[in-house]
This record gives C-alpha cells, sequence and structure tokens, in this order.
C-alpha cells in the first residue's frame, strides 16, 4: 500500500514546492494575461518561456542556469516546464483554446487555496507521473518500492543524504568498490535514484539538494524540507535505523 500523502498544519507550499509554485504562477500567468501563448507545434512561446526562467526559481534551472546553456529558450530547453505543463493540464487547471492555455474555474480555485490541491498534486506527481525519458513500465514497477523508499530516506536524510548512500544500503555486495565502480556495476539502479526518487521528491519539494561548492557531475546531499513532516506520517518517524530486505 502506498504512503498516503496528506498535508497538515499551515505550511507554504508555493515557498517549498518547486511544482506547485510552478503550476501556481502559470496559471496566475494566464489569468492576468489572457492565456498562454502556444506556437504552431503546440509548445508554450518563447514570451511565457523567458518570463517562467525568471519567475519559477526552479532549482537548477534558474534563469541563471538556462541562459547559460541557452541564447535563446523555448519550451524544450526547460524540462520543468514540460512537468508543470502536463500537471495543469492533467488536474484540469489550465485548458486549451485554439492557440493559448487559459485558466479553467478550478484553476481559479486553485489559486485561491492551493493547500488544498497539494494532495492531489503530489500523489499524481509523485506516484504516477511519467517523466519524457522514462517509461511507463519502470514508474508502475516502482510502485511497489516507494514505501521501503520514503522509510529509508525518511531517517538517513536526517543528517543528509547522498544518491550512493541508497545505493550501498540496497546493493551492499557494492560497497568494497570505489565510487565509480560503483556507479558502472549498479548504473540503471543509481540512474533510478537519482531521476526516479530523488528528483521527484525534490521537485515536489520535500527534499531539496545541497550543492555548496560542488561540479555539475558530483550528486549533492539531499535534506527534508519542512513539507516532508507535514504531509507525511511513516513508520520510520520512531526508528533509528531501517533494514531493507
Amino acid at each position: 500500500m502506498l504512503p498516503e500523502i496528506k498535508l497538515q498544519g499551515d505550511v507554504n507550499v508555493a515557498a517549498l514546492s518547486p511544482l506547485v509554485r510552478g503550476m501556481l504562477l502559470s496559471v496566475a500567468y494566464a489569468d492576468g494575461e489572457g492565456g498562454i501563448g502556444l506556437t504552431a507545434t503546440g509548445a508554450m512561446n518563447r514570451k511565457f518561456v523567458n518570463w517562467a526562467a525568471v519567475h519559477f526559481l526552479w532549482p537548477g534551472y534558474t534563469a541563471e542556469d538556462l541562459y547559460s546553456m541557452n541564447k535563446v529558450l523555448n519550451e524544450s530547453d526547460v524540462p520543468p516546464l514540460w512537468v508543470v505543463r502536463d500537471m495543469a493540464r492533467h488536474l484540469k487547471l489550465l485548458r486549451r483554446k485554439k492557440d493559448v492555455l487559459l485558466p479553467t474555474r478550478r484553476g481559479r480555485e486553485f489559486l485561491v487555496n492551493p493547500q488544498a490541491f497539494f494532495d492531489l498534486i503530489a500523489t499524481e506527481y509523485l506516484y504516477s507521473y511519467i517523466h519524457d525519458a522514462e517509461r511507463e513500465q519502470a514508474v508502475h514497477a516502482r510502485l511497489r518500492w516507494w514505501r521501503m523508499f520514503l522509510n529509508l530516506l525518511n531517517i538517513k536524510t536526517r543528517e543528509g543524504c547522498a544518491p550512493m548512500d541508497v545505493l550501498k544500503i540496497l546493493r551492499p555486495d557494492l560497497v568494497p568498490l570505489t565510487e565509480n565502480e560503483m556507479t558502472i556495476e549498479a548504473w540503471q539502479l543509481k540512474s533510478d535514484l537519482q531521476y526516479g526518487v530523488f528528483r521527484r521528491l525534490c521537485w515536489l519539494g520535500l527534499l531539496y539538494e545541497a550543492r555548496e561548492g560542488l561540479t555539475l557531475l558530483q550528486d549533492g546531499t539531499f535534506h527534508k524540507t519542512p513539507l516532508w513532516p507535514a504531509c507525511l506520517q511513516l513508520e520510520s518517524d520512531t526508528q533509528s535505523d531501517i533494514g531493507v530486505h
């Protein structure tokens, strides 16, 4: 059974969750600007993409980050926009009318009270959403492991945790190897942890990655945000360690 996500208490979800903040800003923009313009291929137009790059404040995808790699930004250059758009349309917060995305009545309700939508957004994104580079089969297969992942990270992120730390717990046979050897030996598992677990939790706002002083290719250390205890109650809350079987 999947752990229930249920927000309790007065927590500023827009400040803590890049995904919720991006969805709020997009719906608000559409409401205030007469819609989000679309290109002939149906992508969000450059005017909005440039605006979003500046205002989303998405970790790892700030305007400075994005413009360091691209002189001009299209929707395809900003991966978080794909998720924001997919989730806003899936939850019927935005609808397409000809060449624009417009806010729905539900979208305007979301603007007034985003906390009321958090449980639904979090559950859909964490457990069901299929990222562009993922396979549906992999997302479905991960469902049976989410309780274990969340309980494991609930304990290990108290002091900070890197993907390699989790990899060693899941594959103790790799411990004698060097970090590079472990990455090569368990490349698929590490990739699934980084993008299927850590990235989802960070984009949702339950974890944040400390990256000060690191290069682009180095893994950071992950810590819980106040959103984690506000929406998750897990068996490991009172445990000091966890076994993986």
